[in-house]
């Protein structure tokens, strides 16, 4: 309830994901804040897990471009509250309250190189398309070098014995270019794709 309260007024919003433990001098942190910047340059609030990393470099580039910059934090052992960048942040002790928040104020999702927690959101928002609990919005993977493993197992293994479909292959999006994932985000907020509207308690 008190992240309902918190981001009721947001206003369009992109998830951005990817992992805590990228370093200021890796390329995915430069390419994080460049993409948390664009967003912001064309309208959006900015949602991340609020933490090191890529995501200290989203919410960086999504306030120093004067956009609003968000920060859903997680109580673990091993990450030190929310990074200095959020202007607008939450702690929350279970991950389903956290997801909930992303799904229901998040208009698509932008997703670096990360580990275990990023694939988790990755394919929480990809099984939530599939089964129609939202309506399709933009899902990309940014850093073709890193995702093309997992994409050619979901083609050469997962659909070739028939745990998925093709069409599940269509959910998201692989690509290098910032500027064209945010142009997906751009698309999906005039309604050239649909938007999420999740199921959930108003």
């Amino acid at each position: 309830m008190e992240g309902f309260g918190a981001l009721a007024e947001l206003g369009p919003a992109i998830g951005v994901f990817g992992s805590a433990r990228t370093k200021p001098e890796h390329r995915d942190y430069a390419l994080a804040e460049k993409v948390g910047r664009r967003l912001a340059e064309e309208g959006f609030a900015v949602i991340t897990g609020g933490g090191p990393g890529t995501m200290e470099a989203a919410n960086m580039g999504a306030s120093e471009a004067g956009g609003v910059s968000v920060g859903l934090g997680i109580e673990l052992p091993f990450e030190a509250g929310l990074n200095q960048w959020v202007d607008k942040g939450i702690n929350f002790r279970y991950f389903f309250a956290r997801k909930t928040m992303f799904v229901k104020y998040s208009r698509g999702f932008v997703v670096l190189p990360g580990g275990l927690g990023t694939f988790d959101e990755l394919f929480e928002a990809l099984t939530l398309v599939q089964t129609q609990k939202v309506t399709s919005f933009p899902v990309v993977l940014l850093g073709t070098t890193y995702w093309q493993g997992l994409v050619d197992w979901l083609r050469g293994t997962v659909l070739a014995e028939g745990k998925i479909s093709a069409d599940d292959l269509d959910m998201f999006t692989v690509t290098d270019d910032v500027e064209l994932a945010v142009e997906l985000m751009v698309k999906a907020r005039r309604g050239t794709v649909m938007t999420p509207t999740p199921e959930r308690p108003e």
